[in-house]
Order: structure tokens, then C-alpha cells, then sequence
């Protein structure tokens, strides 16, 4: 006889167990002869070695299409114990349609909803540099962040790191109270706002507590090296050309990065210049970096953003 202890410690138990323990019913009417006690994050399994090692195999395709899709239905779990456990049933990318890119909250779809938006996500599987470009509410960070997250889902990169120049965006927040970092969060709120779209709220604490996800803004980011992670940057066309050479030069060899900007926005004090457009002119041609550029075509907000977006790019005059 044997007995295993296993420990949920990121994953929800309840979507586990189910409501009233349905999918635990299931588990456990296939494996009659063994022996299950579930308490909270800790399931007890005691039995013939074998059929502990064939539950094992059950249990960690299940937990790995927790983490990945954030839930599993009593389906997925009947078709995988109807196919003897070998069923890939956790629904490799390949069997997805093309333009999801992963199952956020609530198992919500979250996939590039414009051709641009899409050609994003097929260039950050060939190049380790992207450049993404386009006015407000084209998505380009929120999809750039999805690319972060399927990356970390699928295990190539241990770790996601979004950052943002600190500029005021014609405000200033110097006055409010607090440390340093309750007055740099409301710069960093619209990566928390994607993020949590994307994973559960306490995992997603879970993560940031333990530095697996980082948030921080974009001065954190001198003198490391930034290597088995997924960086973006967001809010480029703030950075100076020494700040964007910075960053850029932070990037270890097992790493990937986009960076988001929009030129037409650039919120740097008139005694500054943006370095983006000489990084985006002069980095064009180099192997292994793309440069994609969003318009209002790509605007999924309000209607009338895009009609915003054209109004202003038709008239000059705008400060």
C-alpha cells in the first residue's frame, strides 16, 4: 500500500472539485479501489502504487488544464477517462482557432480581434523583438500582454515583466500620498487591468508576490538582466533615446520582447524628444525585430474612437 499527498497551491479547489464534488465523483468512480481524502488544498490518495500512478496521470492533466484554461468541465474529464488518460483534451494551440490567443477569467476567450491584432501574434512567435505602433484603443498592449501570459501558460518563459515609463500624461501626481509605489500605479493600472482579465485575482497576487509577474516602472529596469521572461514595454513613445536603448540592451538571450507605442501621443516635457522614432527607423532592418503598425481600423472601443482618432489626425493644430 501506498499513499500520496497532493498540495493545490495555486489552483481554486472548487474548480477541482466542482459543485457538491461532482468532478471529484467522477475521479473517483474510476479509481474504486483506492482510498480519497480532500481537505481544502490537500488531497490524500492511498492504494496500490499502480493505480496511484495511473490517478497521477489524471490528476496532473487536470491541473495543467486548470492553469492554462482556469477551469475544466465535467466533459473534458469523462472524454479523458473514457480515452485512458492518452486524449490530448486539453486542446493543444494547433486545435484552437487561429486568432485566440488563450482562456482568461471564467475560461473568457481571449483572442486578436483585427488583422493587425493577429499579425501580432504570429510575429511574436518568430521574432524576440516587436515593435507594435498605433493610436489609442487599437489593443495593442492588451493583446501584447495575452502574448505575455499564453507564453508563461505553455511554460517557454518564466516570467512576465511589463513596464511603463513614469510621465505624466499632462497631470501631475507628485502631491498624492504614499510610497513609491501606490504613486506609480495609476501609471501602471491599464497592464494590472489586462492582466486581471487574463488570470485569476489571487493567482495573479500569488505571482506578483513571488515575482513571477513584475510590474514596475521602466527606471526599476537599469543594470539587470532581463532573461527567461517575456518583457513589454509599454508607453515607448515616453522614452528618451537613452531610456529605450536601456531597456532594449536589458534583454537576456533566452528572452522576448514588444514594446507598444503611440507617436502621436507623446507626453515628454518640450524639453525632451522621444526615442522611438529613431529606434523604430533605425532597428527596421535588423533580423529577428518587426515592426507592425496599428490605425483606427484596429480601434475596439467606442464607435467613436476611431471617428476621434481621424478627426485629430486631420487636423494638426492639436497641441
Amino acid at each position: 500500500m501506498k499513499e500520496n499527498t497532493y498540495y493545490l497551491y495555486d489552483i481554486d479547489p472548487v474548480k477541482l472539485y466542482g459543485v457538491n464534488n461532482a468532478k471529484l465523483e467522477i475521479v473517483k468512480k474510476k479509481f474504486a479501489s483506492l482510498k480519497f481524502n480532500f481537505r481544502g488544498d490537500k488531497i490524500k490518495v492511498s492504494g496500490l502504487e499502480a493505480e496511484i500512478e495511473s490517478f497521477e496521470k489524471v490528476y496532473n492533466l487536470i491541473i495543467e488544464h486548470i492553469e492554462r484554461f482556469d477551469d475544466i468541465s465535467i466533459q473534458d474529464i469523462q472524454k479523458m477517462l473514457e480515452n485512458n488518460y492518452n486524449i490530448n483534451f486539453h486542446k493543444d494551440s494547433s486545435d484552437l482557432p487561429k486568432n485566440v490567443i488563450l482562456h482568461g477569467v471564467n475560461g473568457n476567450i481571449i483572442k486578436a480581434k483585427t488583422q493587425n491584432q493577429l499579425k501580432m501574434l504570429d510575429s511574436s512567435l518568430v521574432n524576440d523583438i516587436l515593435f507594435a505602433i498605433g493610436p489609442a484603443g487599437t489593443g495593442k498592449t492588451y493583446t501584447a500582454v495575452a502574448i505575455a501570459v499564453k507564453a508563461w501558460k505553455e511554460k517557454k518563459i518564466k516570467k512576465i515583466i511589463l513596464t511603463r515609463p513614469a510621465v505624466e500624461a499632462g497631470e501631475s501626481l507628485g502631491f498624492l500620498p504614499g510610497d513609491l509605489r501606490e504613486k506609480v500605479d495609476p501609471y501602471l493600472r491599464p497592464l494590472y487591468d489586462a492582466l486581471e482579465d487574463m488570470i485569476p485575482l489571487d493567482k495573479l497576487n500569488m505571482l506578483k508576490e513571488n515575482r513571477i509577474i513584475e510590474v514596475a516602472p521602466l527606471a526599476f529596469m537599469r543594470g539587470r538582466t532581463l532573461d527567461n521572461a517575456y518583457i513589454i514595454l509599454d508607453e515607448a513613445q515616453n522614452c528618451t533615446s537613452s531610456q529605450l536603448k536601456m531597456f532594449l540592451t536589458r534583454i537576456g538571450p533566452n528572452a522576448k520582447c514588444i514594446v507598444t507605442g503611440d507617436i502621436s501621443q507623446i507626453d515628454l516635457p518640450k524639453s525632451q524628444k522621444s526615442g522611438l522614432p529613431f529606434a523604430l527607423n533605425h532597428l527596421k532592418d535588423i533580423s529577428g525585430i518587426d515592426i507592425l503598425y496599428l490605425d483606427k481600423s484596429d480601434v475596439i472601443r467606442h464607435r467613436l474612437v476611431a471617428k476621434i482618432i481621424e478627426a485629430y489626425e486631420n487636423n494638426n493644430e492639436h497641441a
